[in-house]
């Protein structure tokens, strides 16, 4: 992909530097409220309490803290480091923020075209760990978005697991994944992902699954189209691209990965699509540039 002395996103927020904090602990340590409501109920308890109160704020100790009370705002969830990282992170750095700048130029175009302003998302790089308002994000789950607070949440380390692990490298793969992505904000701009979510809710699981291959399929057909407006228009692509592309959506369809995990494949459980299928809807984004073409929802066949 062509995309040295381009322009990089603004967009970034970079938390490679941070280390999460424990799930459930809130930024704060343990609330003693329920000990404090065993000690009340017990033969005793109130002289334990009156003493341990008089000593706490003697030493002055936060005691509305201590009980989970306290009004005052938590601190962040997550704690600043020193950043450390080689010059080929901070070159995938600068590439990734350079696809992400592409990709708002190419959806900012498209939304004005049809009278609306693309809201632009905002891409979060983490090691390991880090709060969301989706929960807690963690390496082990892959990129994601999060359509609570409107953003990407990426472990850079991702990228030499889809090489080595998955065996799709190339830079046009990672451009893939977070064009996919995405697409998921440009679901959640049109209130696509809201439906859809709410016709879940009421479906079976097996039919929820369903529902979420065909979101999924979508923000791969959305992957294609932002390719194929940013070849037209700023002619970023190098020979091998598309190929790397599409090498990236069929490592990382269900039944590959179901195959691979545990022998055999269970449609029933599929929740972003077959291989084919995934190489298929980018490959209609990619060819007819058209959101039109990405209306996986009444496709008879996916």
């Amino acid at each position: 992909m062509r995309w040295r002395g381009r322009r990089q996103s603004e967009n970034v927020e970079d938390r490679r530097g941070q280390r999460a904090a424990l799930p459930g602990m809130g930024g704060r340590g343990p609330s003693l409220l329920p000990l404090v409501m065993r000690l009340t109920r017990s033969r005793g308890g109130w002289v334990i309490l009156v003493a341990g109160a008089a000593f706490l704020w003697l030493s002055g100790a936060d005691l509305g803290s201590l009980l989970g009370l306290s009004t005052a705002p938590a601190p962040q969830q997550a704690q600043q480091g020193a950043l450390r990282e080689s010059a080929a992170e901070r070159e995938q750095v600068a590439f990734i923020s350079v696809v992400l700048a592409d990709t708002e130029d190419t959806w900012g175009a498209l939304f004005a075209a049809a009278g609306r302003r693309y809201a632009e998302p905002q891409l979060v790089l983490f090691r390991d760990a880090t709060p969301s308002a989706c929960g807690l994000g963690q390496s082990a789950m892959g990129p994601f978005y999060c359509p609570a607070d409107r953003k990407v949440y990426l472990d850079l380390a991702f990228f030499d697991e889809l090489a080595q692990r998955f065996g799709a490298p190339g830079d046009f793969a990672q451009a893939y994944v977070l064009a996919h992505e995405v697409g998921h904000h440009v679901q959640t701009l049109l209130g696509t992902s809201a439906r859809n979510h709410a016709a879940r809710e009421r479906a079976s699981p097996a039919e929820a699954n369903r529902l979420s291959v065909r979101l999924e399929l979508q923000a791969d057909c959305y992957a294609g189209v932002w390719a194929h407006h940013a070849q037209r228009s700023r002619d970023i692509l190098e020979a091998g691209d598309v190929d790397e592309a599409l090498g990236a959506a069929s490592a990382v369809g269900d039944d590959r990965l179901q195959h691979q995990a545990q022998g055999r494949v269970t449609p029933d459980s599929f929740t972003h699509g077959t291989s084919e299928q995934r190489v298929r809807w980018f490959r209609a984004g990619f060819e007819h540039g058209s959101l039109e073409r990405c209306d996986t929802f009444s496709a008879a066949r996916l």
